[in-house]
């Protein structure tokens, strides 16, 4: 097993050249925004205006409430094959292409592929994932940004604070069928045994990261598919980045991408080789400099 994942891993991925490309704001950049909002969406046409409007309307309330307060929406259209782009264009007319910025990648790279396109292309000094979904409520992005407040001082600017809906488990026990219970009992504990042992809710997908600790991450990623938060975490906990898991409001949205069985055997997979990929030096973690 060891021999297949160190032959069959990828080199470390280039950044995305789009990011490379003359005056195109760049992860590497001095930061020109408080805020960078990384939104990855794969046919959500439907879900992605609740989000988008929700999100919105906080953020402008909070400019109006503190000038000096700048942000931006970043959607990132994973090759969607409905009418996503539009719909996310309509939002760059309403508000300002400074203000709502859309990134369309040709084929579907996976959640992870688009939120690392959109955290390279991202100009804010805190940069914070958040699903189309609006499963989380986006206001309790204050919630994370005082868990990322608590880890001061941050080492060489780097800290990680992640929403989390470890608090709500009974509840979605209760609601589930056996199988799916066992098939997240199973995947909990993988992710505790070969990657993350500090973080009980890896999955969620409201996390803030200061802009240091996002290039430090996103640039070593390698996995673009559902596990790419847990090698995330992996990658924060090898370089020694503070991370924090707050508890956020949930709510369970209908139009899951995620097909349950078959999804987390490929993540159980992923999990395994991240675990033995690192181990046997087939990826390595490498330093980035901000310019």
């Amino acid at each position: 097993i060891c021999a297949i994942a160190h032959v069959t891993a990828k080199t470390m991925p280039h950044e995305d050249a789009e990011c490379r490309k003359g005056s195109a704001p760049n992860i590497h950049d001095p930061a020109t925004r408080e805020l960078s909002v990384v939104v990855p969406s794969y046919n959500e046409e439907n879900r992605l205006p609740l989000m988008m409007d929700e999100a919105l309307d906080y953020l402008e309330k909070r400019q109006k409430q503190n000038p000096s307060f700048t942000y931006e929406v970043i959607v990132v259209n994973d090759g969607s094959k409905d009418q996503t782009a539009k719909v996310a264009k309509e939002y760059c007319k309403k508000y300002g292409s400074d203000k709502v910025r859309v990134i369309s990648l040709e084929k579907n790279r996976g959640k992870g592929g688009a939120v690392r396109t959109g955290v390279f292309s991202s100009r804010g000094k805190k940069i914070l994932m958040a699903d189309a979904d609006g499963a989380t409520k986006f206001a309790d992005i204050e919630k994370v940004e005082e868990g990322l407040k608590n880890l001061q001082p941050w080492p060489k600017g780097m800290a990680i604070s992640c929403g989390s809906r470890a608090h709500l488990e009974k509840d979605s026990i209760a609601k589930r069928s056996y199988f799916r219970t066992l098939l997240m009992y199973g995947f909990h504990f993988l992710v505790w045994f070969l990657c993350v042992k500090e973080i009980r809710d890896t999955q969620c997908g409201f996390k803030l990261l200061t802009r240091e600790a996002a290039l430090q991450t996103f640039s070593n990623l390698h996995i673009e598919r559902w596990a790419f938060d847990v090698e995330l975490l992996y990658i924060a906990q090898r370089l020694k980045i503070p991370i924090a898991e707050v508890a956020v409001n949930w709510t369970e949205i209908e139009g899951s991408k995620l097909v349950p069985f078959w999804s987390w055997l490929q993540m159980g997979r992923d999990l395994l080789f991240i675990r033995l990929r690192y181990m046997t030096g087939a990826w390595k973690l490498e330093a980035k400099k901000c310019n």
